[in-house]
């Protein structure tokens, strides 16, 4: 069986791969400095994060586009400059830029969510900067910004936006070849609006098709070790501590 993945430097090494949903933040902030370094101190070689523009143009490390949740402030990430972010308080730590990530932690391979259209150029400017396309894989909610992401990163691996993902998973439920619209791997929930788009056959059909499946957002050993055993490639978690024993065991 040829993997779409298995050619990509992004997949280089043996699955099944955990990835670090916004890092490990267990005793640090999320999609912080902090809860990268954690993950990567814990074993982990992948982290998953997210991005949103700031008000200059940068790729912020965010979840949210909005300050609510994360600090005690209020309004929108893309109101801020960089440097205005750096010094908001998240518990401890500030707001941390893509560059400034692919920079501090150069052995990390990161998977990517934009949230936002002003977060393109910056991730595309701070990708080509630090000459990191090999180890970074695109993805969004939205196939508008997923596209129009990698469409200036060519040859970046890729994961489909949730329509994109719902036309492959209705092509895997009939047994035919789904439409691959430049992706590489399928980053998915187990279930979600009553469907279920993981079981050993559909896993069978996504990788006939040359795709890698890695399932989120997956906190408990027990549902890790039947996913990996339905023959899933890789766990994105909240708690790669776990799943780092899980897999490794």
């Amino acid at each position: 069986m040829t993997f779409r993945a298995a050619a990509h430097p992004y997949f280089a090494g043996s699955a099944p791969r955990v990835f670090a949903h916004r890092g490990l933040h267990l005793n640090a902030p999320e999609n912080t400095a902090g809860s990268f370094r954690a993950a990567i101190n814990a074993g982990a070689t992948f982290i998953e994060t997210d991005v949103v523009g700031s008000k200059d143009g940068f790729a912020i490390i965010s979840h949210d586009t909005t300050l609510e949740r994360i600090s005690t402030r209020t309004g929108l990430v893309s109101n801020h400059t960089a440097a205005e972010l750096a010094d908001i308080d998240l518990g401890g730590e500030g707001f941390l830029t893509l560059a400034q990530a692919l920079e501090q932690f150069p052995t990390a391979r990161f998977n990517i969510d934009v949230k936002d259209a002003n977060a393109i150029d910056g991730v595309v400017r701070a990708v080509t900067d630090a000459e990191a396309r090999d180890r970074v894989l695109i993805t969004s909610f939205s196939a508008q910004r997923r596209r129009a992401t990698i469409a200036r990163l060519p040859g970046v691996a890729s994961s489909p936006s949730a329509t994109e993902f719902l036309v492959i998973a209705a092509a895997a439920r009939l047994g035919v070849t789904p439409p691959l619209p430049l992706v590489h791997a399928l980053q998915i929930p187990e279930r979600a609006n009553g469907m279920t788009f993981v079981t050993e056959r559909l896993v069978e059909r996504y990788h006939r098709a040359g795709l890698e499946v890695h399932v989120w957002t997956v906190n408990d050993e027990v549902t890790m070790r039947r996913l990996l055993g339905l023959g899933v490639d890789g766990i994105v978690t909240d708690r790669a501590d776990i799943a780092l024993g899980v897999v490794n065991s």
